[in-house]
């Protein structure tokens, strides 16, 4: 069995990357601190093949000695949040996030130098890093031409690909760069330094538009309110999805020392998003009416992604509909409302 070492294991994609990981036959070991949800039990903590590291990610120390026997690195810990997130923790998410990803890549370094057996790095990047774009669909190499990103965590997740380009120019550290789009799915909760925001009157802590727009829909919100004009696009896409194509480019030829868009074809703007959502609560013909809120200034108004690298190079395609996605969430959401974990 090969050893894949996942950091932010607790967290809302680390959780779909370990099950996947774990039905392919990996041994996995979870690194996570805990620092944003606090203690999280998962479904495969019990799995003999899943070992988890109660540690900081920054320890060097302690990430050398346990990547020094694995095959592979999935470096996804982060501070990440929605929209509000931004900017509540503006400076947070760069210095923090900086120390993170220089943390992890220099106990990959120091741990492939000791011999170890390390096939490569897999980097956990942002759709984020094409924020400040003027050119759609999104294609890997984009990243590198068009203005940086304006909000501070845009521009560290390409910080983090810098990162993995440099660690392979100066040390030969192998790598993949991965780009999910907003991933959509069960397991997201509160987050410890979540702060409320209120949207008509419902205060929400989380600000992602899938969960928040089924909070307020379930919480009886009517007219909904929206950020912004409603006619930003977005593609959402499953967390099962995303964690396919993530294990999936572990051991893939065509993914080493690449890069790749993760993400569904399909788009959708934020009020036809409203309306999915509220047709599956409200059921059909129950009319839906928009309050118009005003939106966050990095709320980026068309994330579209090229998608064909993944597909021509990797055979990836994330397959899972939005109104599929949307029978699994909204039962996931209307009992973590009643358990009060969101």
């Amino acid at each position: 069995m090969k050893k894949v070492v996942v950091t932010g294991s607790a967290g809302f994609i680390g959780g779909y990357i370990v099950e996947e990981l774990l039905a392919k036959g990996y041994q996995v070991v979870g690194v996570d601190n805990f620092s944003k949800y606090g203690p999280v039990t998962k479904s495969y903590d019990n799995n003999p093949d899943y070992e988890l590291v109660v540690g900081d990610v920054q320890d060097v120390e302690l990430m050398t000695r346990l990547l020094s026997d694995a095959d592979h690195f999935i470096a996804s810990a982060a501070l990440i949040g929605g929209i509000s997130y931004f900017h509540t923790y503006a400076y947070d998410l760069l210095a923090q996030n900086e120390r993170i990803i220089a943390s992890s890549v220099d106990a990959a370094i120091a741990a492939k130098k000791a011999g170890g057996r390390l096939e490569k790095v897999t980097y956990m990047s942002s759709s984020m890093v094409f924020e400040s774009t003027d050119r759609w669909p999104s294609k890997e190499g984009d990243e590198r031409i068009v203005p940086p990103p304006l909000s501070s965590y845009g521009f560290q997740k390409l910080a983090v690909e810098y990162f993995a380009h440099a660690a392979w120019d100066q040390y030969k550290l192998p790598y993949t760069i991965l780009r999910p789009f907003n991933c959509v799915g069960i397991g997201e909760r509160r987050a410890l330094g979540d702060v409320e925001i209120h949207s008509g009157n419902v205060a929400l802590a989380m600000s992602h538009v899938v969960p928040d727009l089924v909070q307020k829909i379930l919480k009886g919100q009517d007219p909904l309110h929206i950020l912004g004009g409603g006619d930003q696009v977005r593609h959402y896409t499953y967390g099962g999805d995303l964690a396919r194509g993530i294990v999936l480019s572990l051991e893939h030829p065509a993914a080493l020392n690449n890069d790749f868009n993760i993400s569904t074809a399909d788009g959708h703007t934020v009020t036809e998003l409203a309306g999915i959502i509220w047709e599956k609560i409200k059921g059909p013909g129950v009319p839906l009416h928009l309050i118009h809120d005003e939106g966050f200034e990095h709320d980026v108004q068309k994330r579209i992604p090229d998608v064909s690298k993944a597909k021509d190079l990797l055979g990836f395609e994330a397959t899972t509909k939005l109104e599929d996605m949307l029978d699994e969430v909204i039962p996931w959401i209307e009992n973590a409302i009643s358990e009060g974990t969101i």
